[in-house]
């Protein structure tokens, strides 16, 4: 499978290509510096906002992952939200699946958005947001983008790679989750879909 990963040098992006080389895929890392990526993936300068790049990309590949986020330093964060509107364009109408990180606080739990809670952490609060408003847009999209978003448990960092966790849909399963279990879940996504036009989750 040709798969390319927006945001491939980042936290979650740079486990996703890691897991998808790992597994035989051809990867290529999309990177706004063109920094350097692991042996075996080709290297391409661009981000997400950038049209001519993304329908190039969307035509050569079979998947598109935006591991992509908004800035956590406040703003309207309207550059994410058209970066991920220019990729729903760019796999519009193919047979190209769109697959995008989202986020923990788009998650539901008694009918309520986790990031309306009223603990949830302000540093947080206008990020989560954003990529809330990037799974409404997703859900707006139509039968003619086959896209996916993936929300990891209330916590993730790097950690151990296990390959034991569980899956879910709107609600949180447990409250943490691993980069490298996340880019599992990811890349087993790709290669048997199940979530195609839904958001899904996973936790241990």
């Amino acid at each position: 499978m040709k798969i390319a990963v927006y945001g491939a040098s980042g936290m979650v992006g740079s486990r996703v290509v890691a897991e998808a080389i790992g597994r035989g895929h051809e990867v290529t890392g999309v990177t706004r510096s063109g920094g350097e990526l692991p042996a075996g993936v080709r290297a391409v300068r661009a981000n997400a906002n950038d049209v001519a790049a993304a329908k190039e990309l969307a035509a050569d590949v079979d998947a598109l992952v935006a591991a992509i986020g908004p800035s956590r330093a406040g703003g309207d964060h309207q550059e994410y939200l058209d970066a991920v509107d220019t990729l729903v364009a760019a796999v519009r109408g193919t047979a190209t699946r769109l697959i995008v990180v989202g986020g923990a606080g788009s998650l539901v739990v008694n009918g309520n958005r986790v990031v309306d809670a009223p603990d949830f952490p302000a540093a947080y609060k206008n990020e989560s947001l954003t990529v809330s408003q990037a799974l409404e847009n997703l859900r707006a999209t139509g039968e003619e983008v086959n896209w996916t978003m993936l929300s990891p448990a209330l916590t993730i960092a790097p950690g151990e790679r296990t390959g034991v966790f569980r899956l879910g849909l709107d609600e949180p399963i447990g409250d943490h989750i691993s980069a490298e279990d996340y880019a599992i879940a990811l890349v087993d996504e790709l290669e048997q879909p199940a979530h195609n036009h839904h958001r899904f989750t996973l936790g241990y």
